[in-house]
């Protein structure tokens, strides 16, 4: 049977700290997602979007903000991926903040509890309400995801922890940005984890070290879940992320490279894309060359 994608939009902000990500959805539409995805031999099909989710600060939770709506859009995302999978097809999710994953995962997990899931990210989210300065949500998706965090957001999916942390693999975060109470959340959790500096180092080729880490994910998971923020990349290289990284992450090529090859990968059951914010993209070039790099990574499956 000829793998079908379903395509769903889910433009939420509610669980970062500006305007824009909002509009990630429309924008990939209008540089032609679909239609370049099919010209590419892609089966998919456009299921639209959830409601628009607007930027709002919360000074009633300042170290938790906007968790009801966070958690309102979680249980969305939860319930229409949820029908995705039932259909049989694979959801491609485009964000919108994080903390949409939260609810991808919560519908993977009451579906197929053996699910992995791979961090493609810059910041590993390791934060927790109470310890954060920012309060904001999406620099907490893996703390909650692992079962620590704000209840009503850690418990949104049909187990706590939603995630065991032998399910989890996070590839090309940035370690500068960490801070000590990361990197001792980090050692705490023993979370698998390979560093951009790692993978940028000489000698080292970063497709070959992803390939080999979506294969131990699979060794023990039957499929997993791919979260793309594109954070990732190197601000310098290609500013789109809502959260920039100047002069730290990935080079663009390298990074889009990783993508193709995580995106090839048979057990791939959904892939999620996150943090893109048009406002960074005036003139369309970032969006069009990320949807480039998006066709090139499904177009490239096995049959």
């Amino acid at each position: 049977m000829t793998e079908e994608f379903a395509l769903l939009g889910v433009p939420s902000c509610a669980g970062t700290h500006g305007p824009g990500q909002e509009k990630a959805p429309a924008a990939l539409r209008s540089a032609g997602l679909v239609d370049r995805l099919r010209a590419a031999g892609v089966k998919v099909t456009d299921h639209g979007d959830l409601p628009v989710v607007p930027f709002r600060t919360d000074p009633l939770r300042r170290d938790r903000q906007n968790l009801p709506r966070v958690v309102e859009v979680a249980r969305a995302v939860a319930d229409r991926v949820g029908a995705l999978l039932d259909s049989g097809a694979v959801p491609l999710v485009i964000g919108g903040d994080c903390t949409i994953t939260l609810g991808v995962l919560a519908a993977h997990v009451a579906r197929r509890p053996g699910t992995g899931l791979l961090y493609f990210d810059g910041d590993l989210d390791l934060s927790v309400p109470g310890t954060s300065r920012s309060g904001i949500l999406d620099t907490m998706v893996l703390s909650h995801l692992l079962g620590d965090g704000a209840p009503e957001l850690r418990d949104v999916g049909p187990r706590t922890p939603l995630m065991p942390v032998s399910a989890v693999a996070a590839f090309g975060y940035e370690p500068a940005e960490l801070g000590p109470a990361g990197r001792e959340r980090l050692a705490a959790y023993g979370l698998r984890a390979r560093s951009c500096t790692e993978l940028t180092a000489p000698g080292t080729d970063p497709v070959a070290e992803a390939r080999a880490f979506w294969r131990e994910l699979a060794a023990h998971h039957e499929r997993f879940v791919l979260h793309f923020d594109v954070d990732v990349i190197d601000s310098v290289d290609f500013p789109l992320a809502d959260f920039p990284h100047y002069n730290e992450g990935l080079p663009v090529g390298v990074a889009f490279d990783c993508l193709a090859e995580f995106g090839s990968a048979p057990p791939l059951a959904t892939l999620v894309v996150t943090e893109v914010n048009p406002h960074r993209d005036p003139d369309g070039t970032l969006v069009d060359a990320l949807v480039g790099a998006l066709v090139r990574a499904l177009g490239s499956r096995p049959a």
